[in-house]
């Protein structure tokens, strides 16, 4: 069920990864009274999630051809975002890939397209969005993976955790950016029950795209509800909160226990 609906706000919702299940969630929640752009691959599969934002109220969806890893096409496609909807006020980073670990161990080239997809490219888009938005909110998804990197799935672990510190950085720097009214809202769920998660066991805490769409969008809510003039605030989400618990335990937790934790 969707709950968390933002009020209508000037500018288009981009959603880099439209097939994301979290993606859709949130495409759910800010699409009213906006226009929505989906990226991806091919737009096979996304009828049935262009028709249901419609039917929720957003006034035009367009499709874009992206592809992640063609990193030099990254500002091209932005701004031919802007130039088909006007300017973007909200970005949703969402793509990215689990890859496979035990593969990544001895297939160095799985594991650099893990890295390429889930970090270098996401640093390549976040740079170019907080370049060429003005105002509104970037959403980047870390992980508690990155949080201290386990031995069942340190590939994966490793690019949130250079993708979390470069977020740090990047939300330092919008805030310290009196020119535009720009935020990051880092995301930073526990495992998410999902399609890229089928056939795994759940961990403690897990969560459902729904739970990450609703922290995600009533954050935006509270933000824009704020009042015109007043500055959006970069900000990290542990999603669920008790987590941040759970994260600073992870960190008391001697190596030679540690590497033998499952994921």
């Amino acid at each position: 069920m969707v709950s968390a609906k933002p009020e209508a706000q000037p500018g288009a919702v981009l959603f880099l990864g439209g097939r994301s299940d979290i993606g859709g969630e949130l495409a759910r929640r800010l699409c009213p009274g906006r226009p929505v752009v989906l990226a991806a691959r091919g737009n096979h599969g996304l009828e049935g999630l262009t028709a249901e934002l419609k039917d929720l109220g957003c006034p035009q969806v367009e499709f874009l051809d992206f592809d992640a890893t063609d990193i030099a096409s990254h500002r091209e496609k932005i701004e031919s975002v802007q130039h088909k909807v006007g300017p973007i006020s909200c970005a949703v980073v969402a793509f990215g890939i689990l890859g496979e670990q035990e593969r990544a161990e001895r297939d160095e080239s799985h594991a650099v397209d893990i890295a390429t997809v889930d970090y270098l490219a996401q640093v390549s888009m976040l740079t170019v969005l907080a370049d060429v938005m003005s105002s509104g909110h970037i959403i980047a998804f870390s992980s508690i993976a990155g949080w201290r990197a386990r031995r069942a799935n340190y590939v994966y672990g490793s690019t949130k955790a250079g993708l979390d510190a470069f977020c740090q950085g990047l939300a330092d720097k919008l805030t310290l950016d009196k020119s535009k009214n720009l935020a990051l809202i880092t995301a930073r769920p526990g495992f998410v029950i999902g399609s890229m998660t089928t056939g795994m066991e759940p961990a403690p805490m897990s969560v459902t795209p729904e739970i990450v769409a609703d922290s995600i969008a009533s954050e935006i809510h509270k933000q824009n509800k704020s009042g015109s003039g007043k500055k959006y605030r970069s900000i990290t989400l542990w999603i669920p909160r008790q987590l941040a618990v759970l994260a600073f335990i992870m960190r008391l937790v001697p190596r030679p226990i540690w590497r033998r934790m499952p994921r």
